[in-house]
């Protein structure tokens, strides 16, 4: 069942070196206690520009598909490994983060600050980053049915 409060992050754009990784999208996601919205802002840095601009706040309705939806994610983040240590290397390939936060589950891949470039101990099997892909899935279309 999905938690009944929780707060969810997608981020592209995460892989750095010298400079910190440049974001192209960050999209969040959140579900206050006892209500039966999911809100959803989004910012977005188009080609060309320096930074990340601001959409409008949204709000859909947390239905029965809504539910099954974040179970399924939430189900894959218990199951798939992180980097280790944090932010030392994308793991899945996809130059992609999701942060996850609920009372039972914390999980982010990509560190907090992105990846470095550095040599993960950890690695994603290829199990792992067709889970790790349904994941990004699942949050695109959280974030598009808002649209």
């Amino acid at each position: 069942m999905a938690p009944a409060e929780y707060s969810l992050r997608l981020q592209r754009g995460i892989t750095g070196g010298f400079a910190p990784p440049t974001p192209s999208a960050i999209f969040t996601l959140t579900r206050p206690l006892n209500h039966d919205q999911l809100n959803i802002t989004s910012a977005i840095r188009e080609i060309g520009t320096p930074s990340l601009a601001d959409a409008a706040p949204k709000s859909i309705q947390h239905d029965d598909e809504t539910d099954a939806l974040v179970d399924e994610l939430h189900g894959i983040l218990k199951e798939i490994p992180r980097e280790s240590p944090p932010g030392s290397e994308d793991i899945y390939g996809m130059d992609l983060s999701i942060a996850w936060g609920s009372q039972d589950l914390m999980w982010q891949n990509g560190g907090p600050s992105g990846c470095s470039g550095g040599k993960s101990s950890v690695q994603a099997t290829d199990e792992d980053k067709a889970k790790f892909k349904r994941a990004v899935e699942i949050v695109e279309k959280l974030v598009g049915e808002a649209a």
